[in-house]
């Protein structure tokens, strides 16, 4: 009896071990699943504090295009407004040749307001979309496309687009009239420019 046990032993031991590798293993697959949760979920959208920013190489814009018709009588226009200035720019034709283009003067502490009211509107909220879903071409041929950027030395950080076509929505989950409606009180006589042909 006592030489079957012996004989069992090695078998015992082969198995603890086997055992303790296999938990260890186990260990180690949940530690790493676990460190990529986390950091996955500490990616954070830093689209808003990229807005709040009031350094000089900020800006914001927004881009409105008109309706799908003929190149002569297609209209868009857009608003930039940076730290040191705000500036308001139609465009006739697809090929965007500027019909009103005005320039005024801008402050740190004006821009700051300004972001931040952009910011409790929402303009930072919503996921941007990639690839086909991303493409405006065309988009609400009969009605307004809104574009909202939030920028850094002059390129993109975070582009949210709407439009006022009941069944394309877009990226932008603010509502795209307030924020129009800042923009627009940030150039004085914009709604002058904006009716002329």
């Amino acid at each position: 009896m006592n030489r079957g046990i012996q004989r069992f032993i090695p078998i015992i031991f082969l198995i603890v071990i086997v055992g303790l590798i296999i938990a260890a293993a186990v260990s180690v697959v949940r530690i790493f699943s676990s460190n990529n949760d986390q950091q996955s979920s500490q990616v954070v959208d830093t689209s808003n504090q990229a807005l709040l920013s009031t350094t000089a190489d900020r800006s914001v814009r927004m881009t409105v295009r008109g309706e799908i018709v003929g190149d002569e009588t297609f209209r868009s226009y857009q608003i930039v407004v940076t730290p040191g200035k705000r500036e308001f720019t139609r465009y006739k034709g697809y090929l965007a040749e500027s019909l009103s283009d005005v320039t005024y003067q801008n402050n740190t502490k004006a821009y700051d307001e300004f972001v931040h009211a952009l910011s409790l509107a929402g303009l930072a909220k919503g996921t941007a979309l990639t690839g086909n879903a991303d493409d405006t071409r065309g988009v609400c041929a009969g009605g307004i496309l809104y574009e909202f950027e939030i920028m850094n030395e002059g390129k993109t950080v975070k582009r949210l687009w709407t439009t006022n076509c009941a069944n394309i929505k877009g990226s932008l989950t603010a509502d795209a009239g307030q924020l129009q409606g800042l923009f627009l009180v940030q150039v004085p006589d914009a709604s002058q420019y904006i009716g002329k042909d």
